[in-house]
């Protein structure tokens, strides 16, 4: 749980299940979130080694984040997570 026990962990997490997700794109996915939480969640997952940032040296800088295989191990979880929430949503 310490390594996806937070509020929005899960969430980047599930937004990356499909594939990998420009910044932008992924934050913008994620409704409430701050651009400082944003990136202090990607850093933690970064750093607990669930996703990967891809860096493209181009102007502006763009940065992608994927699921490394280790961060692939949770989708069973988290599709149930996502299809419980949806079942008992009130």
């Amino acid at each position: 749980m310490s390594l996806i026990g937070t509020k929005w962990k899960p969430l980047v997490l599930f937004h990356l299940l499909d594939g990998g997700l420009r910044s932008g794109v992924l934050q913008k996915h994620i409704e409430g979130i701050s651009n400082k939480m944003f990136t202090q969640t990607v850093r933690e997952l970064e750093k607990d080694e669930l996703i990967t940032r891809k860096i493209y040296p181009v102007v502006p800088p763009k940065v992608e984040y994927a699921l490394t295989e280790k961060g692939k191990t949770l989708e069973d979880i988290l599709r149930s997570l996502d299809r419980w929430g949806i079942e008992n949503y009130k």
